[in-house]
């Protein structure tokens, strides 16, 4: 099973909220999911974002792969970067 890490759908029309799960990639967008790890706010002023650390970083561990926006989300709170340093200390 292929697990990504995406951003689901919410809120009204023209007023766009995400959240970040875990889900099997063969699911549709707003569908089935495995796990939420967080939730982004597009619209705030300044945007909103918060994901959880440890459950990502255990997503990530365990093979999920993020969609390209939440790699870029996930890079803004710094969390790609503790994950590759993690692996690079691992070998």
């Amino acid at each position: 099973m292929a697990v990504k890490i995406r951003l689901k759908r919410v809120g009204a029309k023209k007023a766009p909220f995400y959240r970040v799960v875990v889900a099997d990639s063969r699911s549709p967008r707003d569908g089935r999911f495995i796990e939420e790890i967080g939730f982004y706010n597009p619209t705030a002023d300044p945007s909103v974002l918060h994901i959880e650390e440890e459950k990502a970083i255990l997503w990530l561990g365990r093979g999920a792969q993020p969609s390209d926006t939440v790699r870029a989300l996930l890079s803004r709170l710094g969390i790609m970067k503790k994950m590759h340093e993690a692996r690079m200390t691992k070998k």
